[in-house]
């Protein structure tokens, strides 16, 4: 690796690595400062006719390090795309009016949120109104006159006391915080404001926004149900917080501002959406059984809430966002498919069926299964038309518009001008049987550009987080910059991961870390197996759910050359009471509290077997991350230290558990990973000998 680019990126101690052999070979290579080159698509949005698409257009500030969002127009006939919105900062949410003369969307200006109106015609914009909080989720009425959105309204902090006046001018140390909520800081946002999210309208000729909303837990994903009334998602319940994944979904009639519960079972019911001709509400959700992972189905309902119908009981495979077809016959879903994002077909007998197979892309830095869709509201009756996020395994998401599935366009090369020329990693795929039970485990592995099967290159093992997640044969920059430097680099969906049947899933059900480590194991056996890497020259790394195996793996085996632990929780007991989910935790991963089973707590955890480890490991964690907070990277790393480990903590400055959110922490990360893998590395070290 060329250190430069460490020298230029890196705010975190970074190690030595070896360069590419000469300036030729690093000029086609996908090196650290590629990076901010990257480009993706991300929520396209197809007018109303079909006519025309919005997306945001996400790139990379050198400058500022970090990813901005402009909109930008594609004609989904001649392909021929142009700025819409650009250099005012990021715009995200754009929405077509149902006539398609007008859009809106979020933005900011002078660092305050905006809910902008653009009109088609003249192209002239204006700020809907002045928000003191960011409005989310915005949705036009039937008669394109008004919107609904939610925005928090905060409540008043709890006090036991009354400070002294201030005298001008001085410097006393910040108020107390008072704390009285369970969820009291959440990942990405920090200690959180004191409030709820509620339900608003606003004119769309601007004005004042209405509070149509008062629950003591508050609402969103507000849907319109004709002009009068929403319908949205909530929980009133008086131990709403005790209960994190629960919610139903309510009727919210204008008129009077009364909130009607239309679900009432136990288990979430939430995102509703309306069809196009009023007939019915359909929504996603559950009956819960308080396990890890429970599938999520598509119900249909009607306005009042009877006739509920499960259109996805004899589908096995949870459904992640639902569209109404433009005759309201059928649905259109994106779900996992044993390692494919696909968008498939529900009518409302419940038959499904694959239209596309090739939806992903945005997940950009590793490759999780990610992308995005709409579909158009009057155009394609019982053939919609579609805009999608493309993916592949060598180009970040593109824009893609589709008739029904068939005759798909790609509609967009945003990377051709910077990944066009380089030499990218092939993608193979595999299935390997495991160790364990036979059971079949898909993984990927990512060739370097010079690979050749002798038995001679380092291996780097990749663990996704979640732990119920998905990856696929999609780009991952991470994966990219690995390759690159000369690693076959492997990930795989072990059991527990999303995509290939709830039983799959539930299969770590009170049993993570187990038998995932053992297929895990299982596809590293089966790469020495093919004689692509040399069993001398094995590392491994994954952050989150990922970081919890890499920490486990080492406590396990010592086959590792050295390990990388990114973001992992090493003590359940620590972060079931101070992570930010750490009530669903408690009660769907363990189903007791600590204090009621320490000995499950204790027998789940890393630290557990912390002193079998002997393998050099690195552990990694952001200083603003809730979700794995910092201590439990911590622990480790002085559980290590103590026992004289090769070991080094690593602290990202400001970074949250989406620990590479800005582009230098994602080079900083992985270059990082990769000096800690080569100070390990025999072939480096017999050659320093040398």
């Amino acid at each position: 690796m060329n250190t430069r680019h460490l020298l230029a990126f890196c705010c975190l101690p970074c190690f030595a690595t070896t360069a590419i052999a000469s300036e030729d070979v690093d000029s086609n290579r996908f090196t650290a400062e590629r990076i901010f080159d990257l480009e993706y698509a991300d929520d396209p949005q197809i007018s109303p006719d079909g006519s025309t698409i919005v997306y945001a257009r996400k790139s990379m500030d050198k400058r500022a390090d970090k990813v901005v969002s402009d909109l930008w127009t594609i004609d989904t006939r001649s392909g021929s795309q142009r700025p819409l919105v650009s250099g005012q900062g990021s715009s995200s949410s754009v929405r077509w009016s149902p006539n398609g003369d007008r859009l809106i969307y979020l933005t900011s200006t002078n660092g305050m949120p905006e809910l902008r109106l653009r009109y088609q015609d003249s192209g002239e914009s204006f700020s809907l109104a002045q928000l003191e909080h960011a409005p989310s989720a915005p949705t036009w009425s039937p008669d394109g006159k008004s919107v609904a959105f939610s925005m928090l309204v905060p409540d008043e902090r709890a006090t036991f006391a009354k400070p002294p006046k201030r005298p001008a001018g001085a410097e006393w140390a910040k108020p107390v915080r008072v704390i009285d909520d369970l969820v009291f800081r959440f990942d990405g946002v920090g200690y959180l404001p004191k409030g709820k999210s509620q339900i608003f309208t606003l004119s769309t000729d601007g004005g004042t926004p209405r509070q149509v909303t008062r629950g003591k837990n508050g609402f969103d994903t507000p849907q319109w149900f004709g002009n009068g009334s929403l319908v949205a998602t909530g929980n009133e319940a008086e131990d709403a917080a005790l209960d994190p994944i629960e919610s139903e979904i309510y009727r919210i009639d204008l008129s009077n501002q009364s909130a009607t519960a239309l679900t009432q079972r136990d288990g979430p019911d939430f995102a509703p959406i309306v069809a196009p001709d009023g007939s019915r509400i359909a929504y996603r959700g559950y009956d819960d059984k308080l396990k890890a992972y429970q599938k999520t189905n598509v119900y249909i309902m009607a306005p009042d809430g009877s006739a509920v119908r499960n259109l996805t009981a004899n589908f096995d495979r949870s459904i992640d966002t639902i569209k109404w077809r433009p005759d309201s016959k059928a649905l259109v879903g994106q779900t996992e498919v044993d390692g494919i994002f696909t968008l498939v077909s529900i009518d409302i007998s419940g038959n499904v069926r694959t239209l596309v197979n090739d939806i992903g892309g945005t997940a950009l830095g590793r490759p999780y299964a990610a992308g995005s869709f709409s579909v158009a509201r009057k155009a394609g009756g019982s053939t919609p038309v579609m805009a999608y996020t493309k993916g592949s395994t060598d180009r970040p998401a593109e824009v893609a518009v589709t008739r029904g599935g068939r005759n798909s366009r790609q509609l967009t090369q945003l990377n051709e001008d910077a990944l066009g020329h380089l030499d990218l990693a092939s993608i193979e795929e595999i299935k390997v049987a495991s160790r364990h039970d036979g059971k079949e485990i898909e993984a990927w592995i990512a060739l370097p550009p010079n690979f050749k099967p002798d038995g001679s290159f380092p291996m780097l093992l990749e663990i996704h987080g979640g732990p119920h997640a998905m990856y696929g044969p999609y780009f991952g920059a991470e994966i990219q910059r690995y390759a690159a430097e000369g690693y076959v680099t492997v990930y795989a969906n072990p059991r527990g991961s999303t995509g290939y049947g709830e039983a799959f899933a539930q299969l770590i059900d009170l049993d993570y870390p187990g038998k995932d480590h053992d297929d895990l194991m299982s596809v590293v056996d089966a790469l020495l197996a093919k004689n692509y890497v040399s069993k001398d020259r094995l590392f491994i790394t994954g952050g989150s759910g990922g970081g919890v195996l890499t920490a486990w793996a080492v406590g396990k085996t010592n086959r590792f050359a050295a390990a990388a632990s990114i973001k992992p929780v090493v003590n359940w007991t620590s972060m079931a009471l101070s992570g930010d989910i750490g009530r669903l935790v408690s009660r769907h991963w363990f189903r007791a509290q600590p204090w009621e089973q320490p000995e499950e707590y204790w027998r789940r955890s890393p630290l557990s077997i912390v002193n079998n480890v002997k393998t050099p490991t690195m552990v990694m964690v952001g200083e603003a991350d809730w979700r794995t907070p910092s201590w439990e990277a911590e622990q480790y790393y002085t559980a290590l230290k103590v026992q004289n480990v090769d070991t080094v903590l690593v602290r990202v400055p400001g970074a949250s558990h989406l620990i590479a959110r800005r582009p230098s922490q994602l080079i900083a990360k992985v270059d990082n990973i990769m000096g800690w893998f080569e100070k390990y590395d025999p072939a480096h070290n017999s050659k320093s000998e040398d």
